[in-house]
């Protein structure tokens, strides 16, 4: 059966409109149909892709982290075929499915992979009662870097975001957590706390290197307070994963995780939606239903 594919677009993303011409063209050519729908906003965007959805259409999220998160979360929890196309500043989603960022690799990935069941969060807070996420929810030094690098007008990539983490570290100081994993509480003095269901954030950064999209739990991460110094020394090995390793960095794993502070302190997701701690990010098992590769053997993340 051909597929027939609505793309929805974030105009604003640096490498969306040439992308989806691309893909739109070689998935055309391979006897698909396909509508290509801008994005005025993110709420518009959830619009688009559910009544898509309703006429039986899959869904393509095209643009970063906070487009595909936008448009997945919208999906989550029904019987939607929902497709990603890499083509924001991050992209780490798309980097822990393992996902093509070549149209002509991806178009056929498209067309020829069977859905697979992952799993969404599913974040609350004052700000967001309710709302679907994709990657992870982040609060602390994390959160203040990513608003800084997302304001960022001059630079792109990697680059916003190392600036934007010098700017948030050279001013921070640790919080004093209270982080509840499934009921149960841990107190601890830290710069960040991550409930991860992706292993990647923030450019390709490896916060969570066993963390699985498909295995009904998040991965919490908490880089506990230590001497700046030790800390920039924690951060350069997110890329590789191997902070893990140090005494000072902590990993728990849950199914529902809520995170406060003794601040009013930033959380993020998805590298869009953010706000004010305290924050509950709960699993939803199996709630989307996307195309990519097969999962990776246990142990490798995924």
């Amino acid at each position: 059966m051909t597929r027939r594919f609505t793309a929805v677009v974030n105009p604003a993303a640096g490498g969306s409109t040439g992308t989806v011409d691309a893909l739109a063209r070689l998935l055309r050519a391979a006897g698909a149909e396909v509508e290509v729908e801008p994005s005025r906003g993110l709420e518009h965007a959830r619009e688009v892709a559910r009544r898509a959805a309703e006429r039986g259409r899959v869904v393509l999220g095209v643009g970063g982290d906070g487009m595909v998160g936008c448009v997945g979360g919208a999906l989550a929890g029904t019987e939607a075929v929902f497709g990603i196309v890499p083509a924001g500043r991050g992209n780490d989603f798309a980097r822990a499915l393992g996902l093509p960022d070549h149209p002509a690799e991806l178009a056929a990935l498209l067309l020829g992979a069977e859905p697979r069941r992952i799993d969404a969060i599913e974040l609350t807070s004052a700000r967001h009662p309710g709302v679907p996420v994709l990657g992870s929810v982040y609060a602390g030094v994390d959160a203040l870097a990513n608003h800084y690098a997302n304001r960022s007008r001059l630079l792109r990539g990697g680059a916003s975001y190392y600036v934007g983490g010098m700017r948030a570290v050279a001013t921070w100081r640790p919080a004093a957590y209270q982080i509840t994993v499934d009921g149960q509480v841990y107190e601890r003095r830290a710069y960040t706390v991550v409930a991860a269901n992706s292993g990647y954030y923030g450019f390709g950064r490896r916060i969570a290197p066993a963390a699985r999209v498909d295995d009904g739990l998040l991965d919490v991460v908490v880089i506990r307070a230590v001497p700046r110094p030790l800390f920039f020394a924690v951060m350069n090995e997110l890329k590789r994963g191997t902070h893990v390793n140090r005494p000072q960095v902590e990993t728990l794993r849950g199914r529902e995780i809520t995170i406060a502070a003794d601040r009013d302190l930033r959380y993020g997701a998805d590298g869009e939606v953010g706000g004010t701690l305290p924050v509950t990010a709960r699993v939803l098992p199996g709630a989307l239903n996307v195309l990519c590769e097969p999962p990776p053997p246990v142990g490798e993340p995924g």
